[in-house]
């Protein structure tokens, strides 16, 4: 997390621009019908993943830690505001439950798409750097991944 603050990887490639924003809409439609960014435009984050890393990153993961912690008896005697902020130890637990299950329905919806957007590439991706872009005339070349 540090890494990407410093190399300014957050700012940089996950954070959507206003533009991005506005055609949000029209990349939930693409999704759902199974089109994919083809060429160069495969090589970046679209604005879904950019809002549910985000979303992951910044909300998901936080919240898990703070109702985590607001459940137990141990950390309400030194931080009593965390039981009062989230309404109880029962609050605490149901909003656990729903961001336990928001993370792996991340998990199961990230792993889906990186087998239906291709399996093998992917993979290679995650474990070597080299992405291999198909361009319209069907030839196909190695890149370096994702920023």
């Amino acid at each position: 997390m540090s890494s990407s603050l410093f190399s300014r990887h957050l700012s940089r490639d996950l954070l959507p621009s206003g533009r991005e924003l506005r055609g949000t809409g029209r990349s939930v439609v693409d999704h759902l019908l199974f089109r994919h960014p083809q060429g160069e435009a495969a090589r970046r984050y679209n604005v879904l993943q950019k809002i549910s890393y985000g979303l992951v990153i910044f909300v998901l993961l936080p919240l898990t830690l703070l109702t985590g912690l607001t459940m137990s008896p141990w950390i309400n005697a030194a931080f009593p505001a965390l039981l009062t902020f989230f309404d109880g130890r029962q609050s605490a637990r149901t909003i656990h439950f729903i961001v336990a299950f928001s993370l792996v329905a991340f998990t199961l919806i990230h792993v889906f798409m990186v087998v239906v957007t291709g399996l093998w590439n992917n993979l290679r991706s995650m474990l070597t750097g080299r992405y291999a872009i198909k361009h319209a005339s069907g030839e196909s070349h190695d890149t370096q991944d994702r920023p």
